[in-house]
């Protein structure tokens, strides 16, 4: 029944933007942390931002200062505004959602930037 529907990848230009979204649907206690993280090609998927309910957030080195994080709890919603895209910012990029108990993974989404 819980399902995160994530929108907003594409193919993009470098120096380009996107903005992800996740919308967790279903039944949840109280939503703690949500976060993206991203697998490029033949790599480990990492963390790429995190906020807390509070709204805290964190940054992976290599995207702080272009990418924004944020979330509107009442639509337990969490978006990634990316900005000054690059090549090595492909990949495919996953939501992650932290319940209680149990954490929720999306579907992930394609983002291509071109040179």
């Amino acid at each position: 029944q819980v399902q995160l529907v994530e929108s907003g990848g594409g193919l993009v230009q470098a120096g380009g933007s996107l903005r992800l979204s996740c919308a967790a649907s279903g039944t949840f206690y109280s939503i703690n942390t949500m976060a993206w993280h991203r697998q490029a090609p033949g790599k480990q998927r990492e963390l790429v931002a995190t906020i807390t309910r509070g709204g805290s957030t964190n940054f992976a080195a290599s995207v702080k200062g272009r990418f924004t994080i944020s979330r509107d709890n009442g639509k337990n919603t969490v978006y990634l505004q990316m900005n000054s895209l690059r090549p090595e910012d492909t990949g495919v990029y996953y939501c992650y959602v932290v319940d209680v108990i149990t954490a929720y993974w999306g579907q992930g989404t394609q983002v291509t930037v071109s040179s």
